[in-house]
């Protein structure tokens, strides 16, 4: 008597997507409900035609969803904070900011919430004090050649070094956690660029 062998049901073909995957990407939200059904808002005689006029506003009903989805929570959209990521880079290029994406997300996220702020500041030693504290959240030490000073004496002396130079020294609790490059590339964006510059980071 020959045995049986079970055979394994086929594995049903994987859902692909709009966007070409097998995972919904955005716009796509499946079971996704609309506050009011198209149907609702057509006059009687069409709501009464539950064989074709029903059917077809279902299916324009799950078309719409992630577009009311999106304009209920527009709002979310251009909150730093709760913006989806791959919206990151699209939101700071409202304030001309380029986001580096080695940066850690909450850090990207925190740089672009004070945005408007650091511009303010921007060249000066408190701005760049402030947006290396918000990427890498250590100390901020800061030795500039640069000085400021009046006098009611003319032809007094100049403050500060002939020579303009700036040293950042960023003391966090993990100096591997945080690249040295990339506070570089931000000192190097935030200072005038005649001043030659150093960074330092260590441990705390």
């Amino acid at each position: 008597m020959t045995a049986l062998v079970p055979v394994s049901a086929p594995k049903p073909p994987a859902r692909v997507y709009p966007n070409g995957s097998e995972r919904p990407g955005r716009g796509v939200v499946p079971g996704l409900g609309v506050p009011r059904k198209l149907i609702e808002t057509m006059p009687a005689v069409y709501q009464e035609d539950d064989f074709f006029t029903r059917r077809l506003t279902e299916g324009l009903d799950e078309c719409l969803a992630p577009i009311m989805s999106t304009l209920d929570c527009l709002s979310a959209y251009v909150d730093p904070y709760l913006t989806p990521t791959d919206f990151l880079d699209w939101l700071a290029s409202w304030v001309s900011m380029v986001l580096d994406e080695t940066w850690a997300e909450d850090r990207r996220r925190a740089t672009l919430a004070h945005a408007v702020e650091l511009y303010k500041m921007r060249g000066t030693a408190a701005g760049m004090r402030a947006e290396v504290q918000i990427f890498t959240g250590g100390a901020v030490e800061i030795n500039e050649s640069g000085g400021c000073v009046w006098s009611a004496t003319p032809g007094g002396e100049f403050p500060g070094e002939p020579s303009p130079r700036l040293a950042v020294r960023v003391i966090v609790n993990d100096d591997t956690a945080v690249s040295e490059r990339a506070v570089n590339a931000i000192v190097s964006a935030a200072k005038p660029a005649h001043v030659v510059h150093a960074v330092e980071v260590v441990k705390r």
